[in-house]
């Protein structure tokens, strides 16, 4: 059986790869159709340099650029000529360290060189300027166009076809599905299902930006094929030779987003005259760093026009509406195959072999799809690209969503971050730091502070109050939803998902956010309404010892009863609010859900009420250490359907011997001298007095006992898997 009729809009190098895999799989029945010639299409793919640099912080991305090199090398359209990425200051040269461990943990061999190590691979630099390099032999250089006919070859023998000069116009739909396309040629063809490989073309009501990367080709410099990549990334350059000659590329200091109205309508719409004056400062730059190019000229210059995405990972997946449109846009050249077969995985089996969360084209609530939002994102983006990234950098946009205490919290200092862009406290400044303080290196202090160790404390000692609005909170009802096995009143845990049923067929449920919450809509029957009433609505945690006495007197609802995973509705204070005994803290607790519009008068209700008791306002960083010495993993951080899916692995709690280091997340974790795992997460515990992480690891190796070393940097620590809940194993203090 050929399978169901497929569609592939664009036969760009992701389009082709499409094919191919589909093809292999056994869905033979696949039309390609593309706006301009084929192969040579006019895209990005005509114009890519072809780089491939597989380390990344994403251990996805790592994977999709892995399986590309290794794809395109057993076709014979890759040349592994090795990648350098440079340092020539002392912060990047300790990044390189870092993307090392990168390496170690998803399996890309590399080795951080110094600068003779560095002359040595690529004798054109000035050796002056260079402080050391990461070098990566698997890295390489695509023919992109050669990958595309050879992959759209494959396909075509196995069935498939690839039509040129047919630009799609419509998507045509029957009751919320896919039933074909047609085209400008007044041609249509009918589909069960369209994949979308269009690059910027396709983007509209999608979050993808198309923007401007400048390349040129010097005359001879003196280069020779077997260079490898060089990657300058402290002045946003790349590198690569063509036979004698060298390729330049440039994200420039101040990327330039550009209108789809403005790209022209020849032969190559991705591609825009060269500005010479946009490129100076990358020339300068380009020629300090190889002097040898002070003697050449521009033989060929061009803007090429590459889609971006605001959080820069493609936009993978099935659409919500209409059902059977898949898309697989924003795809560099060296993702292109890895993004193929993974979408093929996820189309004929239903789930792919690697976790794609990050990439998943639902994974943004609508605030972060208007377009102003995804274009500032976007540019800041990638003009960060030029300095070393820390993973609690704050983005480039800033007070998209704000809560209702927002006012309040910023009266008690608080230092803000933001969390699916809510503003949200990390800390309060009002608060005093412990005496002595917590100290801890730079790269692991940034963005924190000791004083997120007082409140921890203070909450595991009398009280805290933690704002909890970024959560994404879900209203499903009708009659339908009746038909859940769990009682009224009572809250269900699941995967990272509670489930309250608050009557017979109305449940409130707290997700992880928009991917949640599209599986949800995805699986309801007809019949069943879910809504996302986050931004109606506002939630509060009051967690410790003493938040029985501090609610109970605010309250019309009786705490005595009140058992762990129950519900209550009722009021508190003068606001209606339902209230959730349920604490990610470990402690005695309850979260209180009420209207946006009661925000304020519950925050100064609990607050008045809280002084004689010590309630403390606790920010994020708190909130961190208090769940991991709980046990409690956050969904698509330390768990996802890839990792639980492999029985062999486990997720491992560990405890660092070395107080001022704390992983931040993505680090390997080595034992007998073998990667075996990576960090997900870290905090410091305030109550076991040492650095905690989460790692999957082997089964054999995730028990209590087992020493492990973590890597950070340049070095390593010492770390013990330990059994878990480190705090309050019995859980006394959270039944009580």
């Amino acid at each position: 059986m050929p399978g169901p009729a497929v569609v592939i809009i664009g036969a760009g190098v992701t389009g082709c790869a499409m094919a191919d895999e589909l093809t292999a799989r056994g869905w033979t029945d696949v039309t390609v159709l593309e706006q301009g010639p084929l192969f040579e299409t006019g895209g990005s793919t005509s114009h890519t340099p072809g780089l491939v640099s597989q380390i990344a912080p994403s251990r996805t991305l790592t994977r999709l650029a892995r399986y590309t090199a290794e794809k395109y090398a057993r076709l014979g359209c890759y040349s592994a000529v090795g990648g350098l990425e440079l340092a020539t200051t002392p912060e990047r040269l300790a990044d390189l360290h870092r993307r090392h461990g990168f390496g170690e943990a998803w399996g890309v061999h590399s080795t951080v060189v110094d600068p003779a190590g560095c002359l040595a691979l690529f004798p054109l630099l000035d050796k002056s300027l260079v402080l050391g390099g990461l070098h990566v032999p698997s890295d390489g250089l695509v023919a992109a166009v050669r990958a595309a006919e050879i992959q759209a070859a494959n396909a075509t023998a196995r069935g498939a076809r690839f039509i040129g000069n047919r630009r799609v116009t419509n998507l045509l739909t029957d009751k919320g599905r896919i039933t074909g396309v047609h085209t400008a040629e007044d041609e249509v063809f009918p589909a069960d299902l369209v994949v979308s490989c269009t690059g910027f073309w396709g983007a509209t009501g999608r979050p993808i930006v198309p923007m401007v990367q400048q390349y040129v080709r010097t005359t001879a410099a003196g280069a020779g094929d077997s260079l490898p990549i060089v990657r300058h990334p402290d002045r946003g350059l790349y590198l690569r030779a063509h036979g004698d000659r060298l390729g330049i590329g440039s994200v420039r200091p101040d990327p330039r987003p550009v209108r789809l109205g403005d790209l022209p309508g020849d032969a190559h719409p991705a591609m825009l005259p060269f500005t010479p004056d946009t490129f100076r400062q990358s020339w300068t730059a380009a020629t300090d760093l190889i002097p040898a190019l002070r003697g050449t000229a521009l033989d060929e210059a061009y803007n090429g026009v590459l889609g971006v995405t605001a959080d820069g990972f493609p936009l993978l997946g099935e659409a919500r509406e209409p059902r059977g449109l898949w898309v697989a846009e924003a795809v560099p050249v060296a993702h292109s195959a890895g993004v193929a077969k993974a979408l093929t995985e996820w189309i004929v089996d239903g789930r792919p072999v690697i976790d794609l969360h990050e990439c998943d084209l639902n994974r943004f609530d609508p605030g972060r799809l208007a377009p102003e939002y995804v274009r500032r994102r976007a540019v800041r983006r990638l003009a960060d690209e030029q300095r070393p990234a820390h993973p609690a950098d704050p983005p480039g946009v800033r007070d998209l969503r704000i809560g209702p205490f927002h006012s309040r919290q910023a009266e008690l200092g608080a230092v803000f971050g933001e969390d699916g862009g809510w503003e949200t406290p990390l800390w309060y400044a009002s608060n005093p730091a412990p005496d002595p303080p917590v100290t801890r290196d730079e790269w692991s202090g940034r963005h924190w502070s000791p004083i997120a160790e007082t409140e921890a404390r203070l909450t595991r000692r009398r009280v805290g109050l933690f704002d909890l609005t970024p959560l994404t909170r879900i209203e499903v009802t009708g009659p339908f939803a009746a038909g859940a096995d769990i009682p009224v009143g009572t809250i269900r845990p699941r995967g990272g998902v509670t489930v309250t049923r608050l009557a017979g067929s109305r449940f409130l449920i707290g997700v992880n956010g928009p991917l949640d919450l599209d599986r949800l809509l995805r699986a309801v029957p007809p019949g069943v309404t879910v809504r996302d009433v986050s931004a109606g609505t506002c939630a509060l945690a009051v967690w410790g010892p003493a938040a029985r006495e501090l609610l109970g007197p605010l309250t019309t609802v009786d705490l005595a009863s009140f058992g762990h995973l129950q519900a209550r509705e009722g009021h508190l204070g003068m606001a209606p609010v339902t209230l959730l005994r349920i604490s990610a803290a470990g402690e005695l607790g309850w979260e209180i859900w009420a209207e946006a519009g009661y925000g304020p008068r519950l925050w100064d209700t609990l607050w008045e009420a809280g002084r004689e008791l010590g309630l403390v306002a606790a920010g994020r960083l708190a909130r961190d250490c208090l769940r991991m010495e709980k046990g409690h993993r956050l969904r698509w951080t330390d768990t996802t359907d890839e990792d639980e899916a492999d029985p062999e692995r486990s997720s491992a709690c560990l405890v660092l011997a070395e107080t001022g280091d704390v992983p931040v997340g993505g680090e390997p974790v080595y034992a007998g001298g073998f990667v075996v795992g990576h960090v997900t997460s870290a905090a410091y515990g305030c109550s076991v007095g040492a650095p905690i992480a989460y790692a999957w690891l082997p089964s054999v190796l995730a028990v209590p006992g087992t020493q492990v070393e973590v890597g950070y940097f340049e070095r390593r620590l010492l770390a013990t898997v330990t059994a878990e809940p480190l705090f309050d194993p019995k859980r006394e203090r959270l039944l009580r």
